[in-house]
């Protein structure tokens, strides 16, 4: 072979990297069909020379990795959980520079009787596999060091309690179901009833496992505590580095220049009345396009943040970490500091405003026909909420409405109903599911937890987002320029066929097409609404679903039934946000803070990176009013509730109650004597010697039998004997 038939450096470096695991010169010589000793040589003197460089690094039985890679086989320690439940480890030693790479366990196939899932604190044999050169999966071979007596090693938050032997660490993780030994040399600065960070230490006197507070947080006597919990649990950043503040302190609204001046036009800012930010506002018209009869002018009108938060800065960098804004029922964590967030960034009413903004003209059918996204300088003339915009609509209009509501908020509600006509015909998936407000008063206490209420206003809001986040889409895919896509995938074939058995099971056939369309899900949510199977239904499609992500590969929206939708609306509070900003600056030739070429090379991991950031803020939203609603429920334990079985496992039933939406578990264990068969894709339980089930959906009148504010955890028992 002569060298010009053999491959490049770029291309066995790229071919190193690419693979998932170390790889020797025989993998790389099969790849590249390399033959005879001339070859073997060449690939062994380039190697050595990549080697040399520090473009590689040579491990056990001399194969090769990028550098600071992880092995094949490795002993991990679990650590934590992202936001969507998945295990993260690291390596149990770890001799690189800077931290160690991120690993996720891939769950385990587990038959009855096997031995308990890993959980936190447990030292593992695994077998990893390269995602990139910061992120691992890893498959467990077998568990070494036990989380939960033996010999154990982490770290973990809890409070401290005092106790005989000096103190105990009640984890704050509801799956710890022991607690640590806290002997008084380790107690730190702890008080009773504080929040704390622990290390934790090889298991003591009787296996008793034990832990070293290292960091105290505050008091759980405060009420704010339980989003504290949240935030420390799943490793939010909640501190900006001076110059990533400093930067935001010195921006200033642009001059008008080359902006297209929107001041005169009456945008308005349409929000929940708990909204911290605003960055959205509407406006719209009939078109005076003779070309388009009975059609609708729109302005999607957003904040420009790619003007104050540059690629590479201070800013960026804190704001890529962070992913999003975080928000909790008495607090958010910002993706940007106050100054940008709740100053500059935010549309308030009166105020000149930096913004991106979509011209979008809709057809009487209610599609979007054509769009053009200007920069431009705004003056938004309300900061209204959906219910005043609602009770104006209906026909009772306050002193803020009345006078925008002929000229402003009527011809928004007549626009939004020809795209509402269009979204129907499309046939989107339609799933109205109830969603808990945890309401805070003025002390920090929980005043109230309902369910919050859904109006036409929020639907308008939605539509309109939606033609922006699809013209958005257009621009970037119409010019062949790379950003972050909203994807959403089709349901896997799996959970199709499972679904198709518990709706064939209540008399409600989904069709075996291979062309499934959302609107099949939806025209059977609409026959079963009103029915005792309408929550069940809604709850069984909705875990059928794919998870939503970010990619730069556009596979088309499923639950919108769209074929290109890319997330513009929110840049405030979400980075992909941004990223599709920039592109649209660079692609139309904006002007400063377009996408530069170092994260144009990077978008699938800055997508993953977003998608992950995003299920950790939902898990640690949700955690945070799980503990909330067992605080608010922990004065009522005996009483009696009603609510619905809102899920279905082995261990028990989790039941939703009626009243507020709060979550708990009744353990199979208090259900009526007998053994009970579970039926994953039926979502039963059955008693194996009375046939007594339990289904998911099914009413069922509960008893409060703890409710634990610290974890979360709420158990219940039926308040039937007999079930």
């Amino acid at each position: 072979m002569t060298d010009s038939r053999f491959p490049s450096k770029d291309a066995i470096l790229a071919f190193i990297r690419s693979s998932t695991t170390p790889v020797g010169k025989r993998e790389i010589a099969r790849a590249f069909k390399l033959s005879g000793s001339a070859d073997r040589e060449m690939l062994k003197d380039l190697l050595r020379d990549l080697e040399a460089d520090g473009t590689v690094e040579r491990g056990r039985n001399k194969r090769v990795a990028p550098p600071q890679s992880l092995p094949a086989v490795a002993v991990l320690l679990v650590t934590g959980a992202d936001a969507d439940g998945e295990l993260s480890a690291r390596p149990l030693t770890w001799t690189g520079e800077g931290n160690p790479p991120r690993i996720f366990l891939l769950p385990e196939r587990r038959s009855r009787g096997e031995d308990r899932p890993p959980t936190v604190g447990d030292t593992l044999l695994a077998k990893l596999a390269r995602i990139n050169d910061r992120l691992y999966e890893a498959r467990v071979i077998r568990r070494i060091g036990s989380g939960d007596g033996g010999e154990r090693e982490g770290r973990i938050l809890g409070v401290y309690r005092p106790s005989a032997e000096g103190g105990r660490l009640q984890p704050t993780d509801r799956r710890h179901k022991t607690e640590f030994l806290v002997l008084p040399p380790n107690r730190g600065e702890a008080e009773p009833g504080d929040l704390v960070f622990a290390d934790i230490l090889p298991a003591g006197r009787a296996g008793q496992p034990q832990a070293r507070v290292v960091e105290r947080l505050g008091s759980t006597k405060e009420p704010r505590a339980f989003s504290l919990i949240a935030i420390h649990a799943h490793g939010l950043p909640t501190v900006f580095p001076h110059a990533a503040l400093r930067e935001a302190e010195l921006a200033a609204v642009p001059a008008l220049m080359q902006r297209e001046d929107l001041r005169d036009i009456p945008l308005v800012t349409i929000d929940g009345a708990d909204a911290r930010d605003f960055d959205d506002a509407v406006w719209a018209e009939p078109d005076s396009d003779p070309e388009n009869p009975e059609g609708w002018h729109l302005i999607v009108a957003i904040a420009d943040v790619s003007y104050y938060v540059r690629p590479g800065s201070a800013l960026d960098r804190a704001a890529y970490e962070r992913g999003n804004s975080v928000y909790f029922p008495d607090r958010v964590v910002p993706m940007l500091p106050e100054a940008l967030s709740n100053g500059l960034c935010s549309l308030r009413p009166g105020e000149d405003r930096a913004c991106l903004a979509f011209h979008l003209w809709i057809g009487r059918n209610g599609v979007l026909i054509r769009h053009r996204l200007v920069r431009g300088l705004m003056r938004s003339v309300a900061r209204l909420t959906y219910d005043q915009v609602q009770a104006c609509h209906d026909g009772r209009p306050d002193e803020e409405t009345a006078p925008l509501a002929g000229s402003v908020i009527a011809p928004l509600f007549a626009a939004y109903a020809r795209m509402a006509g269009a979204r129907a015909k499309r046939g989107t998936l339609e799933l109205d599911l109830p969603e808990r407000r945890v309401r805070i008063d003025g002390r920090g206490r929980v005043a109230e937890i309902a369910v919050r209420e859904r109006h036409d206003s929020h639907r308008l809001i939605e539509e309109f987002m939606i033609a922006a986040n699809v013209a958005a889409a257009e621009v970037l895919e119409g010019r062949s320029m790379p950003g972050l896509y909203r994807i959403h995938d089709r349901p896997s074939m799996d959970k199709m066929e499972a679904l198709r058995g518990f709706l064939a099971g209540i008399g409600q056939p989904l069709g075996k097409s291979a062309d499934l369309t959302p609107d099949q899900f939806t025209r059977i949510l609409r026959k079963v609404a009103g029915t005792s199977h309408a929550t069940l239904v809604s709850e069984v499609i909705l875990r059928a679903q794919a998870q939503a992500a970010y990619s730069p590969d556009n596979i088309g929206h499923f639950g919108l039934a769209l074929h290109r939708y890319a997330h513009f609306t929110s840049p405030i509070r979400r980075y992909a946000d941004l990223i599709v900003h920039r592109a649209l600056i660079r692609t139309l030739g904006l002007g400063v803070g377009g996408l530069d070429d170092e994260t144009l090379g990077r978008l699938a991991e800055v997508g993953e990176h977003l998608s992950r950031t995003e299920r950790r803020a939902a898990t640690a939203e949700r955690d945070a009013v799980d503990r909330y609603t067992a605080a608010f429920l922990a004065d009522r334990v005996g009483e009696r509730f009603g609510g619905r079985i809102s899920g279905v496992s082995r261990f028990g039933l989790f039941v939703r109650l009626d009243e507020s939406g709060a979550d708990g578990l009744i353990p199979v264990s208090t259900l009526p004597d007998d053994r009970y068969d579970h039926d994953e894709a039926a979502h039963t339980l059955t008693g194996q010697r009375t046939g007594r089930t339990y289904r998911l959906g099914s009413p069922v009148g509960i008893v409060l039998v703890e409710a634990d504010p610290i974890s979360g955890s709420t158990l219940f028992r039926l308040a039937d004997s007999n079930g």
